[in-house]
């Protein structure tokens, strides 16, 4: 079987209005530098069963085409202040690979169909230090599709996710978050109303 990369992403997200400006990050604990932004389009679709066990058990699966990490992926219960997330290649083709099926049947082996499409334009920015990538912030512009009801939602959201050389200490991610979060205030960000993309593509 094809073995899968694995990260646990660490991460906050925040709502912001489709005029809000970007934060200013002088003073983020680490951080040196900021990158100019990087444009990518994103087009994800979501599966899960008829009755929704995936989403029950708090895991998603997607096939999303754009970015570094194209490919399949499925996001695993949160734990703590993590996610672990499994990720695949996308292969030939728009069937399920065996390799992913295999993994989601510890939660089911029932048929899936499509759940959600969300078509993102992203931008995203690297906060570097000396030691490297301390956090990737990005800016989504998202258009998400229900597909079982034909619902469609837009929004603006902002998420902040830690990377390598992150605080690896609970006391330096608190500190670098708490930065982070008078930096998005003072722009005009708020908490996220929504857990998650696809959560708030079906109205959660």
């Amino acid at each position: 079987m094809t073995e899968p990369s694995r990260t646990v992403e660490v991460e906050r997200k925040y709502d912001v209005d489709v005029t809000t400006p970007l934060p200013l990050w002088e003073g983020i604990p680490g951080v040196d530098a900021v990158t100019a932004g990087e444009a990518r389009a994103l087009d994800a679709r979501y599966f899960d069963t008829d009755d929704g066990a995936l989403s029950r058990a708090g895991v998603a699966l997607r096939r999303r085409t754009g970015g570094p990490d194209e490919g399949w992926h499925v996001k695993g219960p949160r734990e703590g202040d993590g996610r672990l997330e499994l990720g695949w290649p996308l292969g030939d083709g728009e069937e399920l690979p065996e390799a992913v099926a295999t993994t989601i049947a510890r939660w089911t082996t029932a048929p899936l169909s499509p759940l959600a499409r969300i078509e993102n334009d992203r931008t995203a920015y690297l906060l570097t230090g000396k030691d490297g990538v301390v956090a990737e912030f990005v800016d989504d512009r998202v258009c998400a599709t229900d597909l079982r009801r034909g619902a469609q939602r837009e929004w603006r959201e902002w998420e902040m996710e830690l990377g390598p050389a992150a605080p690896a200490d609970a006391a330096g991610r608190e500190a670098f978050f708490a930065a982070v979060e008078r930096a998005v205030r003072a722009a005009g960000g708020r908490d996220s109303a929504s857990g998650s993309k696809l959560a708030r593509a079906l109205g959660f």
